[in-house]
């Protein structure tokens, strides 16, 4: 079976649906109708973007060009990352901790699953590279962005019993150990539930795209347990280098709480 190329009437009727949703806000007075019909227009001019972008970098098949891709993908994901603060550190460290750990926990991953797993001559194909990074990214974003936001907001919310705990001596370790806990408890819930609900409740993306281009449903499924594996695995490390940073930029070497550290509210 080969997958139908889709003509821009047949998007036009996806856009239908979609504006059909924002008359029914309106009629309704939801407020959500001017938004939805934005992000529609602006998903589908980003999209056609990249495609065009895509289909340059995968004719060069130039290592550096592909590497510039993916680091322009991982700043605008650690930028997303700290838009979804709502307490966030100030300065470059507010965009600093979520491209640090975005980075990190990328790096490893693709690195074990392009040594270890995938098979790709040569590793750095952009076929291979750009649709990992663009995978991966998602999940990290939501580990790293959710367990960000519980951590910075939860220092504000507990101080006392921080400081407390600090005047009785405890290390800044000791004193924000539950705070890390319960922010990278967190950020393993959407990767929990996305787990959970594969293959019972849907079917995810990668699955579904290899079976509309042909793929055996059992050998496609296969494909999608290792990316799980791979975003579970991301988000981990990403939730776990982020609150780590944390928790040092939030203390300082004395064992001292420092909330002066954190932006204003809308700064």
């Amino acid at each position: 079976m080969n997958t139908p190329l889709l003509t821009y009437s047949d998007l036009m009727v996806g856009f239908v649906l979609v504006a059909v949703n924002a008359g029914l806000s309106f009629l309704l007075n939801l407020g959500v109708g001017r938004s939805l019909l934005v992000a529609a227009l602006r998903a589908t001019a980003q999209l056609l973007l990249v495609g065009l972008i895509l289909k340059y970098v995968f004719a060069s098949s130039n290592p550096w060009l592909v590497l510039a891709v993916a680091m322009v993908m991982v700043l605008l994901a650690a930028n997303e990352v700290r838009s979804r603060q709502k307490k966030r550190f100030a300065g470059v460290w507010g965009v600093g901790v979520g491209a640090c750990a975005t980075m990190v926990s990328t790096v490893i991953v693709l690195t074990c699953a392009v040594i270890f797993i995938v098979e790709g001559e040569p590793w750095w194909a952009p076929q291979l590279i750009v649709p990992l990074v663009g995978i991966v990214l998602g999940s990290v974003m939501n580990g790293v962005g959710i367990s960000l936001n519980v951590f910075n907001t939860g220092l504000e919310r507990e101080r006392n019993a921080i400081e407390a705990q600090l005047a009785l001596g405890a290390t800044r370790r000791q004193a924000l150990k539950p705070l890390q806990r319960n922010a990278l408890r967190s950020g393993f819930i959407p990767i929990v539930n996305q787990m959970s609900a594969a293959g019972v409740i849907t079917l995810p993306g990668m699955m579904t795209g290899q079976i509309l281009a042909g793929m055996e449903p059992y050998e496609a499924a296969k494909y999608q347990i290792l990316v799980l594996f791979l975003l579970a695995a991301a988000a981990g490390f990403g939730a776990l280098v982020a609150t780590t940073l944390a928790l040092h930029r939030a203390t300082d070497e004395r064992d001292r709480l420092r909330l002066d550290r954190l932006s204003r509210e809308g700064s």
